[in-house]
């Protein structure tokens, strides 16, 4: 799913790759968090990509200055929404935490294409809603 997502913004395939592998390395991390069940291939590729294949690649490395702050912002982002979400205050502020990937598409997407590109373009990727967010946490 994300990877057909990522491809209608046409980006270099070294931009893409990368933005799959932090999607990937993000997912992994998240379901060590919620205590899923992980495959041993999973964890595999989150190993092999999170410190060799992202820190390699050159995308990153040419925008690596830009870039990190960014990612900081999204794990930070993350533990508030999980922390949130954790404490029964799941909401609309803690949805939008949730969502710190796309604010890193978004900044590779004007990396790539310049202050032409549409942000909605890569803001509209996000495919859950906020109804279906709080749905998760009925408790909240």
């Amino acid at each position: 799913m994300i990877k057909f997502a990522l491809e209608t913004l046409d980006l270099p395939p070294a931009a893409a790759d990368w933005l799959l592998d932090l999607w990937r390395v993000t997912q992994f991390f998240d379901d060590v968090a919620d205590d899923d069940t992980i495959l041993r291939c999973h964890l595999d590729t989150a190993l092999w990509a999170g410190l060799i294949k992202m820190p390699a690649n050159p995308f990153f490395m040419a925008n690596c200055s830009t870039l990190l702050p960014v990612v900081a912002t999204m794990v930070l982002k993350w533990q508030a929404s999980d922390k949130a979400e954790r404490n029964g205050r799941a909401d609309a502020r803690s949805y939008n935490w949730r969502a710190g990937y796309y604010d890193v598409v978004l900044i590779v997407c004007h990396l790539c294409h310049g202050s032409d590109f549409d942000p909605e373009r890569a803001l509209g990727l996000y495919g859950e809603t906020l109804a279906e967010y709080l749905e998760e946490f009925p408790n909240a």
